[in-house]
């Protein structure tokens, strides 16, 4: 019979000491090489390599002047020795640090003939920046008199997080959907829609305001606004209505007061009726380019849901009269002006309740802010509520 090793010989375990075995390593040498690798303390000013303080003060500056005549540049950095020691500073409660200081170059520059600048006068001058805590031997700061430690935080990654409330807001579980922008550097925004699905946006968890506040302050106009979040149709005003382009995938899902008919005369979708694909791919195979509809389809009777919103402003172009501007609900009396002023195309947005909503629209509407300024003076309200 033929034995395993285990049966050959019988295993024996010891439970004494043993000498020697793997040493572990100091776990604080991972902080003081941290710190020591940030400050640079150490290293001759030529030999600093882009890191810590170094890689800081080099992403600030150079700061130039509003004119470009004049230029901040860093040159290097020193720390000093700490005033008092560690023990004192227990016993004083005070912070264990060290003054940081920067030597800064100001170029001053001057314009001659032809606009070519040239450098006028250069100054040097060695700056203090404040105090740096120093980490002590133990890996810790003292900070009025008490010794603290870093504790790791999570941060939380730069990018754009989409979410809903899971319908626990409204009470009919509506979805109410939201967008939060995480910066590497700066400010948060909140995006979300509130039950009337207007769209409001926070600052750092503030108090909200309508998202195309953002947009006013960025210096764009209503008609640019509405130009980067909806396609226009370009409508034609003739004396017994109007005539539009035949779209197939924009009448999917619409509803009509009248009969849509083929230019024999054959009606495809009857009044009331939604617009299905069946009616699409009739209208298609029966090679229709445009449709001639009244003016109900533009300005919406009661009831039968909003009215269409004008892309662009219209203008008189006889008097210069402003007849109605951008995102403005088309009404019968518009289109009446419109005629009489010898308007004939007008650009309207397009949106549905499928998958092209109104909301930026909508939420123009209840923007009180009409300029850049004014809606940089309304985003610094928020922020500043006290000033």
């Amino acid at each position: 019979m033929t034995y395993s090793f285990t049966e050959k010989k019988r295993i024996r375990k010891t439970f004494s000491k043993q000498a020697g075995g793997d040493l572990v390593p100091n776990l604080l040498d991972i902080q003081r090489e941290s710190y020591r690798k940030l400050l640079q303390k150490d290293v001759a000013t030529q030999q600093r390599i882009d890191q810590g303080l170094q890689a800081a003060f080099k992403s600030v500056f150079p700061i130039e002047s509003y004119n470009g005549l004049a230029s901040l540049d860093f040159v290097s950095y020193r720390l000093g020795e700490p005033i008092y020691d560690e023990r004192e500073c227990k016993r004083q409660s005070r912070i264990y640090s060290a003054p940081l200081h920067a030597v800064l170059r100001l170029i001053v520059f001057e314009k001659v003939a032809g606009g070519e600048k040239v450098i006028h006068d250069v100054k040097e001058q060695d700056v203090y920046m404040g105090e740096v805590p120093l980490m002590t031997k133990d890996g810790t700061f003292i900070i009025n008199g008490t010794q603290r430690v870093i504790v790791s935080q999570l941060h939380r990654s730069p990018g754009v997080f989409f979410d809903h409330d899971k319908g626990k807001t409204h009470a009919s579980g509506k979805l109410l959907f939201s967008a939060r922008v995480i910066p590497y550097r700066g400010s948060w925004l909140d995006f979300e829609f509130d039950q009337k699905d207007l769209m409001y946006v926070r600052i750092d968890r503030r108090r909200k305001l309508p998202a195309t506040v953002i947009l006013r302050a960025l210096n764009y106009s209503t008609e640019e606004i509405l130009g980067l979040f909806f396609d226009t149709e370009t409508v034609r005003l003739v004396a017994e209505g109007v005539v539009i382009d035949f779209v197939p995938e924009r009448l999917r899902g619409q509803d009509f007061e009248f009969d849509i008919t083929t230019p024999s005369g054959e009606v495809i979708v009857e009044a009331g009726k939604r617009v299905t694909a069946r009616h699409v791919r009739a209208l298609t195979s029966s090679r229709v380019k445009r449709l001639p509809v009244s003016d109900s389809y533009l300005a919406r009777n009661p009831g039968m849901g909003p009215s269409k919103v004008l892309a662009k402003a219209v203008v008189d172009t006889n008097t210069g009269e402003l007849l109605a501007d951008a995102n403005d609900q088309l009404t019968t009396e518009l289109l009446a002006n419109f005629r009489v002023a010898g308007v004939d195309e007008i650009e309207i947005i397009y949106a549905n309740d499928i998958d092209h909503g109104p909301f930026v629209s909508d939420t123009l509407r209840v923007d009180d802010t009409r300029s850049a300024l004014e809606a940089q003076i309304e985003i610094y309200r928020m922020m500043r509520p006290g000033e």
